[in-house]
């Protein structure tokens, strides 16, 4: 079996975390959606059908399989959360989540008929998909709705994924604690300096390759920290928090994503949030992620107000955007693509993307600013922007204005 991974209208609904790439390139847990795929579909996968903007930076950062020539297809939405061993629905069937195509079994024929605009047209795909016969959605799949289903998925495939532990090649100085070391996987490379807690005892703790915990650092089980990040002294990482990799950490961070390549260097509370790569969170950025009436929160996606129905909901911020020292952003806050906030006074629950935010108002960032900062901030990382991302970045500047312009009224 061969497995084809399909963007569907949905990717709108998880904006501003989709401008930048594919559902399946999102991480939740240990890894990101489509090393869920790779580890636990029975089958290749061999091709992706995505955005136009987005095929020259997929082909880059996806390698795919060579398909095995006349086997069926698995054609899988890229929004699945896959938390274990599955095989695809029967040949001519399909799983369906609240009436949307997660995943279906086709021969190459019929695969062959399909492009990234039906796909990508809830009403051409639903006409496609007429002939398929329902199937049981297998238990450990489920489809993504929103930015917050992240989130909440977090501590749980940080449980699932991280519970063989045990394992120490890292070097843990005198001093460091190791609470349930048997639960504490340290890769190779990594140091845990003194003072430093790491506290497995109600949930595993899972530290990559070559990555510092600095003194009196606290990491909370379940979490996980990425290969060749640092935790910065004093920082208090509570339960059900992923830092991807090279990112650099401080502060009081609890049940967050972070998806790599992101900075939070200094004091300030990160609560339930979900932050993307080439963020630079300001010294003093606090987020709120309670509502003084303890009530459920709503979040403006693209500027519109979507109800969560949880209580407990931060901030969702975009690809290379950036807060100022003493940032405080509202409950259930959205910072699109290559923004920058800066004000002091209060921020908006919606900041669209390629926006200038100051006290004096918002204006919009220029496009070429923008594609020189990314480029500067990645070569702090030894990583170059490609021909294809700053085409992308670009594409994305006209895009967003369109989808998010209730956010520019």
């Amino acid at each position: 079996m061969n497995i084809a991974l399909f963007e569907d209208d949905g990717y709108r609904r998880l904006l501003p975390l989709t401008w930048l790439r594919p559902a399946f390139e999102l991480r939740c847990g240990r890894d990101r959606l489509i090393d869920k795929v790779r580890s636990h579909v029975r089958g290749r996968l061999a091709r992706t059908f995505v955005r136009a903007p987005l095929t020259d930076v997929v082909a880059e950062r996806c390698p795919l399989e060579q398909a095995e020539p006349g086997a069926d297809w698995c054609l899988l939405n890229a929004r699945a959360l896959v938390s274990g061993d599955i095989a695809p629905p029967p040949p001519g069937c399909a799983w369906r989540y609240n009436g949307e195509l997660v995943a279906c079994s086709v021969a190459a024929a019929e695969l062959n008929q399909l492009t990234p605009a039906i796909l990508l047209d809830p009403a051409a795909l639903g006409e496609w998909a007429t002939r398929l016969r329902p199937a049981p959605l297998p238990a450990v799949v489920r489809l993504l709705e929103y930015p917050w289903d992240l989130v909440l998925a977090n501590a749980g495939e940080l449980r699932r994924q991280c519970r063989n532990g045990g394992e120490h090649e890292g070097e843990i100085y005198p001093g460091a604690h190791l609470v349930h070391a048997d639960q504490i996987h340290l890769g190779r490379g990594a140091r845990i300096k003194p003072g430093a807690v790491l506290d497995a005892e109600d949930g595993p703790v899972y530290i990559e390759r070559d990555v510092l915990i600095e003194a009196s650092a606290v990491i909370q089980g379940p979490g996980y920290i990425g290969p060749g990040s640092i935790v910065r002294t004093g920082a208090t990482l509570r339960p059900g928090t992923t830092v991807g990799p090279m990112c650099r950490v401080a502060g009081e961070i609890s049940g967050c994503i972070f998806q790599g390549y992101a900075n939070k260097q200094h004091e300030g509370y990160l609560g339930h949030s979900f932050v993307a790569e080439w963020v630079n969170i300001g010294a003093g950025t606090i987020t709120s992620d309670l509502k003084n009436t303890y009530g459920t929160i709503r979040v403006s996606l693209n500027g519109v107000g979507v109800e969560t129905g949880q209580c407990f909901i931060g901030s969702f911020i975009g690809d290379h955007s950036k807060t100022g020292i003493g940032t405080i952003l509202p409950t259930g806050c959205v910072i699109g693509v290559a923004s920058h906030v800066f004000a002091t006074s209060a921020v908006p629950k919606f900041v669209p993307s390629f926006a200038w935010l100051t006290d004096a108002g918002m204006t919009e960032y220029r496009v070429d600013k923008a594609v020189h900062i990314a480029r500067t901030v990645m070569g702090r990382r030894d990583v170059t922007l490609s021909p294809a991302e700053q085409r992308l970045l670009e594409d994305v500047a006209g895009a967003a204005r369109a989808v998010e312009a209730a956010g520019w009224r």
